[in-house]
């Protein structure tokens, strides 16, 4: 209760996020505490601090830098792949948020490379990719978004051959013909950006 009550001031206003993160004395014992569900056997403290997490790395550049730097890290790359479906999920959205910058007037939004980099050379995309194979559209359009990161965001153009080694081309097109418009859209459009008539021909 007390770790959803958390959860749910860090999801609200950026100063209410503030106060409970940036600056306080409390900020390291609270991490530390997360990082323990995290790693505890009890299901749902590892997904109400995954949540939590979530949230606060939703928050301002200084929080995602706070996330990213502490011990959670490891043990949220270690549970996308192998936690339950539910976990995952909030795992994802935890991981996913330390890579990104709102942008205003709803466009796309900006990466925090250094963070995409990292996270995809410690192994995330596999667990992001099955999450576009599952049937929850909430959780395929999380894995989506994600590969859309990597493929505009890796350096020297590597995305796309990050995507295609995992099987990423196959993961989205499945959803060719899918009911769901969103991710119809979405998924074909990162199909025919990046993976077009000429990818590969410059190799």
């Amino acid at each position: 209760m007390v770790l959803r009550s958390l959860g749910n001031l860090g999801a609200g206003a950026s100063h209410a996020t503030c106060i409970l993160v940036v600056g306080h004395e409390m900020t390291d014992n609270f991490i530390a505490a997360l990082v323990k569900c995290l790693g505890s056997e009890h299901r749902v403290l590892k997904k109400e601090a995954a949540w939590v997490l979530s949230n606060i790395a939703a928050g301002s550049i200084e929080h995602k830098k706070l996330i990213y730097s502490s011990e959670a890290v490891p043990l949220l790359l270690r549970l996308l792949s192998t936690a339950p479906f539910d976990i995952r999920k909030e795992v994802a959205y935890a991981l996913g948020n330390l890579c990104v910058v709102s942008s205003e007037g709803g466009g796309k939004p900006a990466l925090i490379l250094e963070h995409l980099v990292s996270l995809v050379g410690r192994g995330c995309l596999p667990g992001f990719i099955d999450l576009v194979r599952s049937a929850d559209t909430e959780a395929a359009k999380l894995g989506l978004q994600f590969m859309e990161l990597v493929l505009r965001g890796m350096p020297n153009g590597e995305g796309p051959k990050l995507v295609e080694r995992e099987d990423g081309i196959d993961a989205m097109e499945r959803f060719q013909f899918h009911e769901n418009e969103d991710l119809r859209n979405m998924a074909n459009g990162l199909v025919d950006t990046y993976f077009g008539e000429e990818y590969g021909l410059d190799e």
